[in-house]
Formats: C-alpha cells, sequence, structure tokens
C-alpha cells in the first residue's frame, strides 16, 4: 500500500516496508527514528550480498536467536532483482523484526515498486527532494520544538550552507543545537562560525561568475584555487543548487520582464553583495537553457562520479564552457 506520509505506528504495524526516491536526508531522518525504537538493534545488507548468498540471510533472519528480541533490518540498494528475495519473505513469519527497503528513485512500472504499493500488507512510501519551502519548514519546526528564535535572514543562511540538501542541513542544526545547550539566543557571526560559511565562499564565487558568463574570472579563479577531488561533488552540488535558483528566477523574469521586482521576490532572497551578478546572471540565460543546464549538470556528476582520474578536467571543462 501507498502510505504518502511517514506514521511510524503503521510502519511497525506492517513489518516490510520500501523507502524509495531521491531524498536520501529525509530517509535518514526516519531511519534514525526507527533505530531509537529498537534500542540501536539493526542490521544492514546489501542487496547483491543477499542475492549472492540468500541462504545465509535467511539463516539469520529466521535463526531462533533472533526472536530474542526486536530487531529492525535495513536492505540497501534494492532494485527489482530482489523481488524474489521480498515474496521469499512474505511468504514466513518475520515475527517482531522491522525490514525496511532503501532504493533509489523506482520508475512507475518497477516490479518492486508495484509489488510494495498493491500489497495492503506492505508498506511504500516515495521520498521526494526538497525545495526551499519543505526546508524552510523542517528549519522553523526544529527550532520552534526547541524554543529557540532565529531571524528569518539567519534561518536562510543555513540553509543556503547545505545547497538543499536535507541531510546536510540536519548537521547543522544538530552543530546548533549542540552550541545552544544552555542558552536560547545565537548571533549571525556564531551561526558563521559554527556551519563554516568562509569554507565554501570561493566555490559560490566560481560557480556565480559561470553563470554570470564571466569567463576571464573563472580563468582566474581556477588558477588561484587548487581544488582537490573530495570538492568536486561539492562543486557540482552547488552548481545545480544555483542553477535550479536562477531557473525560477529567469521563469519569474520573463512573466513580469522587471529585474528589480524579480530579484525582490526572490526566495530565498538575494542578499545585496550578491544583487549585480545575480541580475547578470538571470540576462545571460533564457528558460530553455538553464533546463538544458540542469540536466547536463546530473550528467557532467555522473562523468565526474565514474571517471575518477579525469574527474577534475571533465569538471572544470564543463564550467569553462558554460562561462563563455
Amino acid at each position: 500500500m501507498i502510505l504518502k506520509k511517514y506514521d511510524q505506528k503503521l510502519i511497525l504495524e506492517k513489518k516490510l516496508c520500501l523507502f524509495h526516491g531521491k531524498n536520501e536526508g529525509q530517509k535518514e531522518i526516519i531511519l534514525k527514528e526507527l533505530k531509537k525504537k529498537f534500542n540501536n538493534n539493526f542490521q544492514i545488507y546489501f542487496e547483491k550480498d543477499i542475492i549472492q548468498n540468500s541462504e545465509t540471510f535467511f539463516n539469520e533472519v529466521y535463526s531462533e536467536s533472533f526472536f530474542e528480541k526486536e530487531k529492525l533490518l535495513i536492505i540497501k540498494n534494492t532494485t527489482d532483482k530482489f523481488i524474489l528475495n521480498i515474496k521469499e519473505i512474505i511468504k514466513r513469519n518475520i515475527g517482531e523484526i522491522l525490514i525496511v527497503c532503501i532504493s533509489d528513485i523506482l520508475e512507475k512500472k518497477s516490479k518492486l515498486r508495484s509489488l510494495f504499493e498493491k500489497d495492503e500488507n506492505l508498506i511504500s512510501l516515495a521520498f521526494y527532494p526538497d525545495n526551499i519551502q519543505t526546508l524552510l519548514s523542517f528549519t522553523n519546526n526544529f527550532f520552534k520544538e526547541r524554543n529557540i528564535s532565529l531571524s528569518f535572514e539567519t534561518i536562510n543562511l543555513i540553509i543556503n550552507k547545505t545547497n538543499g540538501e536535507r541531510k546536510f542541513l540536519v548537521n547543522e542544526l544538530e552543530k546548533i543545537e549542540l552550541f545552544l545547550k544552555n542558552k536560547k539566543i545565537i548571533s549571525n557571526n556564531e551561526i558563521n562560525k559554527l556551519i563554516n560559511t568562509n569554507e565554501d565562499n570561493d566555490v559560490g564565487e566560481l560557480i556565480d561568475n559561470c553563470l554570470a558568463k564571466n569567463k576571464n574570472k573563472i580563468i582566474f579563479l581556477m588558477n588561484e584555487n587548487n581544488f582537490n577531488s573530495d570538492d568536486l561533488i561539492m562543486i557540482i552540488r552547488i552548481f545545480l543548487s544555483k542553477a535550479k535558483r536562477l531557473l525560477g528566477l529567469v521563469k519569474n523574469f520573463s512573466r513580469q520582464k522587471n529585474i528589480e521586482k524579480t530579484i525582490l521576490e526572490a526566495k530565498p532572497p538575494i542578499f545585496w553583495k550578491e544583487k549585480e551578478i545575480v541580475k547578470k546572471q538571470i540576462k545571460s540565460w533564457s528558460i530553455n537553457q538553464v533546463e538544458k543546464l540542469i540536466i547536463e549538470i546530473n550528467e557532467i556528476e555522473f562523468l565526474v562520479k565514474t571517471n575518477s582520474q579525469n574527474s577534475k578536467h571533465i569538471l572544470s571543462d564543463f564550467i569553462l564552457n558554460k562561462s563563455s
């Protein structure tokens, strides 16, 4: 059955569920809650290991020692290849065990997704990517529950740091929560130090100038900053986040033909230091061009991940090309 909103009680009742979609941060938050429910008595498996040696897996699952107490089993990277194993699990009584299958995006035609959605004894829960509204709501609720008051500007600063990734956002919020253990007020200066906003300034400047098509500035920044292989995915994620923001701005500008109003109405707000370069970005791109850029950034991420030896050259060439 399809579960539209997380319901721990129903998940515990059904015992076998599928978490699928791109929002890894939200999945981790729910898994963290479930681990607490099972007193951190959990075990992680990967689909490929179970398929290669299913007998060992089922022996562990159905051994008498497993029923001494409740246990959570997390099976990662599940695909349609795992469907026979799921059907085998369904046939048996798994007692107090909760099994959670974790998948990336599954198309509607996926056999695994179809099985979990159509069987009333199974749970299927989709995790869609966050947008600025869901992240704002999540962050506001986090601080409201802890009776901590922060300005809208400060909350935007935190969200911008995480580039739309809930997983990173949670890490930053937990750091702030620990810092505020014995007090309820935090300054913007303290926030800046806690979330290390300065360390990403060079990357942000690089991407901003690429989107503004300042090629000479791009060449200068690349020569000045020796980004290593570990920085590449972070650069791509920031590039994707800023491209998505630009798409919204270009769409708004194409409707009202007023760049000042477009900047003023932007959410999250555009700080005064960014305004001039963002104006240049808006004037440099059409809606179709930005949509194509977003697709290409996703393709570049795949290339970078699968070509580690040439990853730095692949990304550098891409950024230079887009800044022309």
